[in-house]
């Protein structure tokens, strides 16, 4: 199967036929993928090296003039290194653009720790009015990347990685999406961790909702689903562990409730090792979240051995 990166380049080829408004910013990484397209649109395919601040300057310049610039490269070069320029020339500027990252929190763990962006959602989460992508499976990648171009000026981040869920699920862009319905809690699975979550609530008597737009979060469809299965609530992201929590506490603030977020710890893992293994280490493995969701909902779930 081809990956979610994989489908980016030739579905914002297809895009910069189809629309003139739309322009591709790139700092070296992913140039080979849009040769074709340099070629027929020379003056809306642009690298301009490895200077990632000038990569999102230059996209708030081309938003000033008109354009829908799309902007990519490894999500620690995107958001972390240029973030003064997200926030000052995209956010003060009023500007939109699409920032469209690739290696997510360990996707190339041979590149290191300047390579790891666990942090990328939480550091957006500090500016006003971005929408957050979190696909799960190369299908649902296209679907939003189209969705994310197609916002008129918005800022919009779309959040590729190499990890995917077997298939894809139908989505719109918005809202949370009932997997599966319990009533003792609510487990909020967000792209990519969806398998492992599934996974690990076999026999588990817990509401799971499939979330790839996180920002705006969709606060309703929490409450929603809270009402059916109670207010403890589990929140799995593939990024920064807590990352939604505040989101979650805010949309359930008029009721008691719990919220546990799961997620890519604090702590530096110093050794390069395989995806897999950071997966396992920061407890984001089936097993791994079986007995820490367990533990949480307690009692009130239904806990049989998985696949029994």
């Amino acid at each position: 199967m081809d990956t979610m990166r994989d489908r980016f380049a030739p579905v914002v080829t297809r895009l910069l036929d189809e629309d003139p408004r739309v322009a591709v910013v790139l700092a070296e990484i992913g140039v080979d993928g849009f040769a074709e397209a340099r070629r027929r649109h020379p003056d809306r395919v642009v690298n301009v090296g490895i200077r990632e601040q000038l990569l999102v300057g230059a996209a708030a310049g081309m938003a000033l003039t008109g354009l829908r610039p799309v902007v990519h490269t490894f999500a620690s070069f995107l958001v972390e290194r240029p973030f003064e320029q997200v926030k000052l020339d995209l956010g003060h500027q009023g500007v939109g653009a699409v920032l469209v990252s690739a290696a997510a929190s360990f996707d190339w763990p041979a590149g290191g720790y300047t390579h790891m962006a666990p942090g990328d959602v939480a550091l957006l989460d500090t500016l006003d009015g971005w929408t957050v992508h979190v696909p799960g499976h190369p299908d649902e990648a296209e679907t939003l990347l189209r969705h994310a171009v197609a916002a008129g000026d918005d800022k919009v981040y779309v959040r590729l990685s190499l990890q995917s869920n077997t298939r894809a699920r139908p989505l719109d862009g918005e809202r949370l999406r009932t997997v599966r319905e319990g009533r003792s809690g609510v487990v909020v699975a967000v792209g990519p961790v969806l398998d492992a979550v599934l996974d690990a609530t076999e026999g588990l008597d817990v509401t799971v909702l499939y979330a790839t737009t996180v920002r705006p979060f969709d606060a309703a469809g929490l409450r929603r689903a809270t009402a059916a299965a109670g207010t403890d609530v589990v929140l799995v992201e593939p990024y920064l562990a807590g990352t939604s929590t505040a989101a979650a506490n805010d949309a359930l603030a008029d009721v008691p409730h719990r919220v546990l977020g799961l997620g890519v710890g604090r702590a530096e893992l110093r050794r390069y090792g395989r995806i897999d293994e950071h997966v396992a280490a920061h407890g984001l493995d089936a097993r791994s979240l079986r007995a820490r969701i367990g533990g949480f909902v307690g009692a009130g779930g239904v806990v049989v051995p998985a696949g029994g």
